[in-house]
């Protein structure tokens, strides 16, 4: 099963947990006080680059007819949808640039350039998901309802095609993060009423008419003579803008290491175990600075739970002292390159479509899937937590976990 008791999994003390706490708050004090002048230039220079792209898309997708033209067009119309997606409407809408007070770039006024109405997405990723980040059965991201990525999830028949939901998923992701907020699992256990279902479907029908229109109607329209080259170049940008904000958030959410909670390790949750609930929780992949800027940052996914409302230029800077916390409290940082993170997670996902039976590991020591007791179905495994008396040095999460690596299994748990 999923952890649940953090304490115990990450082999801190409660003494620990708070100071790991108070030198997060001191990292969030030190980036709102430098909020400045350089950030407000960056996320100006953002937008302008933004635009510039579209423009210049839009502009070459009138002389579509040739075929170089139609993918340069398609080319800058697909980097202009992914960095509006990734970098500007996912953090603004985060509230990065509220500070700014600027009513063209804060979170109460975005809308962005996809099918999913901004006030939906609000709610079901800024506050369900990034409060509720990876609780199975509170957190609605973990697995999207339609998804099973985690052992904590029970088997159903139609969970055969995870493969196949996967790739539709991927190809239409604006589509399912625009249905998202309808609730799938509420709806399945009759928790969410269809007159609150029809209400949602409203809004999003609305959202969706205008980007519809927008995309394959306007557009094409004033291309004249180019519709159908202009209609298939938009159709293709929003294709590609899906899979890489797909890619993107898989590999931050659900590769090894970005472990699952029970509801009852939330149930007494304060702020320094909700930040070790995120570190925990997500995953990085490695990236410069072109591929940090194309993710919105989300490269820094770990950095990202911690602080989703601080500006993203500074995820990079924030990064290097949650690793340096890392090591001092002896915890994984999880991270990989971005090959390496999407295969664990299509592993998960192709693997977990068939029942727990017929898997090797155990539900709670599986790569995708852990808990405390984890530690306890190996020998030789020391339980001291904190510092070592011996050696003076801080035994955590990430000694254990190498300790289980080299221990021999004592017992298996069913499943």
């Amino acid at each position: 099963m999923a952890i649940t008791d953090i304490d115990v999994y990450a082999h801190l003390t409660a003494e620990d947990i708070e100071a790991l706490g108070a030198e997060l708050d001191a990292i969030r004090r030190d980036i709102e006080e430098s909020r400045g002048e350089r950030d407000a230039r960056y996320i100006h220079r953002t937008i302008a680059l933004q635009r510039a792209l579209a423009a210049g898309g839009r502009a070459t997708l009138m002389f579509s007819n040739r075929k170089a033209a139609w993918l340069a067009g398609t080319a800058m119309l697909s980097a202009a949808k992914i960095i509006e997606n990734m970098e500007l409407g996912h953090n603004v809408m985060h509230g990065q640039w509220d500070w700014m007070n600027d009513p063209e770039i804060h979170s109460s006024s975005w809308e962005w350039d996809t099918t999913c109405p901004s006030v939906q997405w609000k709610h079901s990723h800024n506050f369900v998901h990034h409060k509720y980040t990876n609780i199975v059965g509170m957190d609605d991201d973990v697995g999207y309802g339609i998804l099973r990525i985690t052992r904590d999830q029970r088997w159903l028949w139609w969970n055969v095609g995870n493969p196949v939901y996967n790739l539709l998923l991927a190809t239409f992701f604006e589509w399912g993060v625009a249905l998202h907020h309808l609730e799938v699992e509420k709806i399945r256990k009759k928790e969410k009423s269809w007159g609150q279902v029809f209400r949602d479907l409203r809004v999003i029908g609305t959202k969706v008419g205008k980007q519809a229109a927008k995309d394959y109607l306007i557009f094409p329209a004033l291309a004249g003579k180019n519709w159908k080259t202009t209609l298939t170049a938009d159709a293709t940008a929003n294709i590609i803008r899906n899979y890489w904000a797909y890619m993107v958030i898989f590999c931050g959410h659900f590769p090894d290491g970005a472990e699952k909670f029970t509801r009852q390790e939330f149930a007494d949750e304060d702020q320094p175990r909700w930040y070790l609930r995120q570190m925990l929780g997500s995953a990085n992949f490695h990236a410069g600075p072109l591929m940090r800027f194309m993710s919105g940052n989300l490269s820094h996914q770990i950095e990202h739970h911690l602080f989703p409302d601080l500006p993203s230029n500074r995820y990079e800077e924030i990064g290097v002292r949650v690793r340096a916390l890392c090591d001092k409290y002896d915890l994984p940082y999880t991270t990989g390159s971005i090959g390496h993170q999407y295969l664990q997670t299509f592993r998960t996902i192709a693997k977990l479509s068939v029942p727990n039976g017929l898997l090797a590991a155990t539900s709670d020591d599986a790569p995708e899937t852990a808990s405390e007791l984890r530690f306890a179905v190996r020998e030789g495994l020391s339980d001291h937590f904190g510092v070592d008396p011996v050696t003076g040095k801080r035994r955590g999460l990430r000694t254990a976990l190498r300790e289980l690596n080299r221990a021999p299994i004592r017992s298996r748990a069913a499943g």
